[in-house]
């Protein structure tokens, strides 16, 4: 598993946004050089994440719903792609063929400490951080 360019793009929408005013679409865009077309289902899966919030009308566009130190990388991650794992053996309900007697093999635990490290290494910076 590698971070999508959806996933780089949703940071980089966040970013756009750390100084909580409210953008355009297309200010977002061109800001952080993000496709457009991209931006809107981005956008959209954050919304439903509560990340950010829409303003309808001439003055609208989008915002962060809070503070920028409030989001870390994970939860903007998370919200774009909630399958984060570095291999499939680590989504739940695998089945390995490799895993003997209810044990799973060595590379699976070394998957799982990669994952862990990955994961708390997301958490540990917020949007704030990125400046």
């Amino acid at each position: 598993m590698f971070l999508t360019r959806e996933c780089d793009y949703g940071i980089r929408v966040t970013r756009a946004l750390a100084d909580m005013e409210i953008r355009s679409v297309r200010s977002i865009c061109d800001m952080e050089n993000i496709p457009l077309q991209f931006a809107y289902k981005i956008l959209k899966k954050m919304e439903r994440a509560g990340i950010v919030i829409s303003r309808r009308g001439a003055a609208g566009g989008y915002r962060l719903s809070k503070p920028p130190e409030s989001f870390t990388l994970f939860n903007v991650v998370n919200a774009i792609d909630e399958r984060l794992f570095i291999n499939d053996c680590l989504q739940p309900g695998f089945t390995c063929s490799r895993n003997m007697g209810g044990n799973n093999c060595n590379v699976h635990g070394e998957f799982t400490r990669i994952q862990r490290v990955l994961m708390d290494a997301l958490s540990e910076k917020t949007i704030k951080d990125l400046g």
